[in-house]
């Protein structure tokens, strides 16, 4: 039986996550507003596509530690909310204020080039993966269902979501631009809602059963 009230909760952190301002989503706004919306979209895309690297190993990773022991299982979400933690952290350490007057810096490139500069820094960026360590296995939502399948079914919604967010503001980038430059506050709302999504997150995994 489906949890799809897990599945609706995965969504909407994934949803607040993307929109956290982060290295990846910057760098698509940087591409959208200074070579145009569908290098924006080609970087995206590449970034998407990287994901499912990420997915492969950690199906296939912890679902074999998973069928082998369940304390060790309970011991990567403690370890999971742990490092969810020292991100939250990270980010109330860090300044608020979101600088892209260094957009006209961020050299032109083809399609072809954004999809698969996104695409390597994905896929060789081992944050990505310890992310998705931290976050994916407290979302299992089913008994009878293969936890492999899970995984990737979780990966894919992870893609769906993140590229729709990112598609946007490759789209919107112009706006997204102008708004932040004129509203400094918009910068210290993002950074509390980063911190709020990985604070709740880290909470419902340790509260989270197998």
């Amino acid at each position: 039986m489906l949890n799809y009230e897990i599945l609706l909760a995965f969504m909407g952190a994934t949803a607040a996550l993307a929109i956290s301002p982060g290295p990846d989503n910057i760098y698509v706004l940087m591409q959208g507003v200074t070579n145009g919306r569908k290098y924006g979209l080609a970087t995206t895309a590449g970034l998407i596509s990287g994901c499912i690297i990420h997915t492969t190993l950690l199906a296939f990773g912890v679902s074999a530690l998973i069928k082998e022991n369940d304390n060790l299982f309970f011991g990567i979400k403690v370890l999971g909310a742990l490092y969810l933690l020292y991100l939250a952290f990270k980010v109330f350490k860090t300044d608020a204020t979101l600088r892209l007057g260094e957009s006209n810096k961020v050299p032109q490139k083809t399609m072809g080039q954004l999809f698969r500069e996104g695409f390597i820094m994905n896929v060789l960026n081992p944050k990505v993966t310890i992310f998705f360590l931290a976050f994916f296995p407290g979302f299992l939502f089913s008994d009878s269902m293969s936890t492999v399948v899970q995984f990737y079914i979780l990966g894919l919604l992870f893609m769906a979501v993140s590229a729709i967010i990112f598609s946007l503001i490759a789209i919107l980038s112009g706006m997204i631009s102008d708004y932040i430059t004129k509203n400094r506050n918009v910068g210290t709302l993002l950074k509390w809602l980063q911190i709020i999504v990985f604070v709740g997150i880290a909470i419902y995994l340790l509260l989270s059963e197998k």
